[in-house]
């Protein structure tokens, strides 16, 4: 396990170098893309889409949150409510002013409502061809979907940049797989794997 940890910091540390390396322009026209591409399949009406306030220069979900909303999709940004927990959900629309949350990352008013995503856009450091995926290391949203998926279902959607692809992620048994990545030129769909 320590090996497989040790692995996946050098391939974090790698792949966020060179996500670090795209210019300003190069990310807001990936998200561009991805937005103007939506998401490979069809939503059900009123879905519930949870996307995240990018950081880290991470690929900016809200062009295709806004582009979802226009559709009729309900919008959340999760919530981190302790390390080790699965993460929650408040209900988002565009315009709305986010509040610094515990770990400094914006986040929903305390008294916007809560809501169960059937969509989760999520980022990542670095993603391989399998649905794998390495985030920052908290695991808040392989326990998300742990917990999710015990009851709900729920299609969990990498957002990224190609040069953050790795060829293999070590995955380790608590780590979730995702259901597709999207980047700026591509559509993986791993629900055959």
């Amino acid at each position: 396990m320590k090996a497989a940890q040790h692995t996946k910091q050098q391939l974090r540390t790698a792949a966020l170098a060179a996500r670090d390396a795209l210019s300003e322009n190069a990310r807001s026209a990936a998200a561009q893309a991805i937005a103007a591409r939506g998401l490979p399949f069809p939503l059900k009406p009123g879905a519930v889409v949870s996307g995240y306030a990018p950081i880290r220069n991470e690929l900016d979900p809200m062009p295709l949150l806004h582009a979802l909303a226009g559709q009729g999709a309900r919008l959340a940004l999760p919530v981190v409510l302790a390390r080790g927990h699965s993460l929650s959900f408040r209900a988002y629309a565009p315009g709305d002013r986010l509040t610094l949350g515990a770990l400094g990352i914006p986040e929903p008013s305390p008294v916007a409502a809560e809501l169960v995503p059937d969509v989760m856009l999520v980022p990542l450091a670095a993603f391989d061809r399998t649905g794998h995926r390495i985030g920052y290391g908290g695991g808040y949203y392989d326990y998300t979907f742990s917990h999710l998926r015990k009851s709900h279902h729920v299609i969990g959607v990498g957002l990224g940049f190609a040069v953050q692809e790795t060829e293999e992620v070590p995955a380790l048994a608590h780590d979730a797989a995702l259901d597709y990545v999207l980047t700026e030129g591509e559509i993986l769909d791993f629900r055959s794997h």
